[in-house]
């Protein structure tokens, strides 16, 4: 019970940093609720509104426990968004929990849509972003420490550690998508030419093939 309220208590720090230091980017809500029909049909920037909700539609504990991260990467992302919390429709606001193992690295990737800030719940990270400029931006944080990574920018967090370590990030969209900038060239259906790959990784066909067959892509 202690550590689900510690836990309770982080999750509503990040989200007041999030919200009071970032402008929203997503459109300014228009009503009290707008709790997402995620099964209508109808497309638009954001989802159709239910005509009923509870607060169940509003409620999630998919950040309260770590999740495995015995995978290639050693890492484990689990969003709290829209999509799983439907009562976030037009609020501009999302969050997600991000575990690591020892080594385990959430590798470079971009949101589109939103700033990030993290809150380290234990562990050690080394993380960092890269500006249009080419410029790194990097250092080391450790348990309570708060790290931002601007919108639509490359950034990374890895685990440097001999024990795991787990983060809570906050987002400023209820969306705020994501593109693992490996998987989203090498993994992409249909496929990216190599020819493109190729030059311009300046390797050979030979190895973006094994890039891909890596990261689940198609030559």
């Amino acid at each position: 019970m202690a550590a689900a309220g510690k836990l309770s208590v982080v999750a509503i720090m990040v989200f007041i940093a999030a919200i009071s230091n970032s402008v929203s980017a997503d459109p300014d809500m228009l009503q009290d609720v707008c709790v997402a029909d995620l099964n209508n049909a109808v497309k638009m920037n954001g989802f159709a509104c239910k005509a009923n909700f509870s607060p169940w539609d509003f409620f999630s504990s998919r950040l309260a426990m770590p999740m495995p991260t015995n995978n290639m990467l050693g890492s484990t992302v689990t969003p709290a968004n829209v999509m799983q919390i439907p009562g976030l429709n037009t609020l501009g606001v999302s969050m997600a929990r991000i575990d690591f193992a020892p080594g385990g690295l959430n590798p470079p990737h971009t949101h589109p849509r939103a700033t990030e800030i993290i809150f380290v719940l234990y562990g050690e990270l080394d993380v960092g972003f890269i500006t249009t400029a080419n410029v790194l931006v990097s250092m080391t944080i450790k348990q309570g420490d708060v790290f931002t990574f601007p919108k639509g920018l490359v950034h990374f967090q890895m685990n440097n550690g001999k024990e795991p370590a787990a983060a809570i990030a906050a987002f400023n969209s209820q969306n705020p998508g994501v593109q693992a900038i490996a998987a989203t060239l090498f993994a992409a259906m249909p496929p990216v030419s190599n020819s493109v790959l190729s030059k311009a990784f300046q390797i050979s066909y030979q190895e973006v093939d094994e890039i891909k067959s890596k990261l689940g892509g198609k030559p």
